[in-house]
């Protein structure tokens, strides 16, 4: 470790320059595709299901990520997955 004191600005530049370096290789955007929905209750069900069948647990990873009941009493809803086999 050096003697020199580190200032909170030169810890933000140098993590600033790793996520820029990540970013031009790609690897920022993690390897989880991710969609987020928000609708009727039913609705949400069916595009689940949809997702489900679409791209299996097996094979894609496939989980709902988060989710909450909005006032309304619509779901708003996150899907992830892997991109294997897109």
């Amino acid at each position: 470790m050096s003697a020199e004191r580190k200032q909170p600005s030169d810890i933000a530049r140098r993590l600033g320059a790793r996520a820029a370096k990540r970013a031009q290789s790609g690897a920022a955007q993690g390897s989880w595709r991710r969609e987020t929905f928000t609708l009727p209750r039913d609705e949400a069900r069916d595009k689940a299901r949809e997702w489900f069948i679409k791209f299996p647990k097996a094979a894609y990873m496939t989980e709902i990520e988060f989710w909450r009941e909005l006032a309304d009493g619509r779901i708003e809803f996150t899907i992830r997955r892997l991109p294997s086999a897109d």
